[in-house]
């Protein structure tokens, strides 16, 4: 077996004395792993950095095996970001999500797209945002699409009224609709619905929204906990702007 793909590091560990098992979402062929050898070598370094964008080559005799990456850097996502140390926790945490949350060898070309996207907004003033945004995409990729469209309650569109968000459902519910019940719904950020640019207010809500249903419908079912990565963010990014109350970087 062999291909030829691009992909995004998402992990990589020791194996052995000299290589390492490094596991990419590629483009064609999904979230795959494979050897490197001389992983551990400082060469190698950069190249295997999570969010690193890569060439890769993998081999092996049999289709099953975990075989041998030959990998070349296009780009060192990470490196960009190093004195933006929230900008990166982000990125580690999308790494963290694909790594843990997707299944193995399955292609997710559109979700490839939108995390390509996501690194390339890190440098922008919306970054938080748009992170908020890939996790929604995630969750849909996942299978536990978000309804925010309409309401849950009343089944009318109606944006400018949207609020709350169901804890069960991840259907939305309008302002009126959720009034006898609103301290058992989650709040739904206005940028989410078109009626505001956003605000690390809101990032924060955001953030709790796709992190509640993270937890619930993708790691809890499989009887695990949310990526650490990801915890942390959260955690800094709330920490950050409670302390300072503006947007870093």
């Amino acid at each position: 077996m062999d291909w030829i793909d691009e992909g995004i590091v998402l992990s990589n560990r020791p194996h052995g004395e000299t290589a390492s098992t490094a596991v990419l979402l590629t483009r064609e062929h999904g979230r795959h792993a494979g050897l490197v050898h001389g992983g551990q070598g400082r060469a190698m370094r950069p190249v295997l950095e999570p969010g690193s964008r890569v060439a890769a080559r993998w081999r092996a005799r049999l289709a099953d095996q975990l075989g041998h990456y030959t990998l070349e850097m296009e780009r060192a996502t990470a490196a960009g970001l190093l004195d933006e140390p929230l900008r990166l926790a982000a990125l580690s945490s999308a790494c963290a999500l694909l790594d843990a949350g997707l299944a193995e060898r399955e292609p997710h070309p559109g979700l490839y797209d939108a995390t390509l996207a996501l690194f390339a907004a890190l440098q922008t003033e919306v970054w938080a945002e748009i992170y908020v945004r890939w996790e929604i995409g995630l969750l849909e990729e996942l299978g536990f699409g978000l309804d925010l469209e309409r309401c849950a309650a009343t089944g009318i569109a109606e944006n400018d009224q949207l609020a709350y968000v169901s804890p069960r459902t991840g259907r939305a519910v309008s302002l009126s609709a959720a009034e006898p019940f609103k301290e058992k719904l989650l709040p739904l950020p206005r940028f989410l619905v078109g009626l505001s640019a956003g605000g690390p207010e809101e990032v924060k809500q955001g953030l709790d929204l796709t992190g509640h249903f993270l937890d619930r419908h993708v790691f809890a079912q499989r009887h695990v906990e949310v990526p650490p990565a990801r915890v942390r963010f959260a955690e800094r990014y709330t920490r950050t702007h409670t302390k300072s109350g503006i947007n870093e970087g």
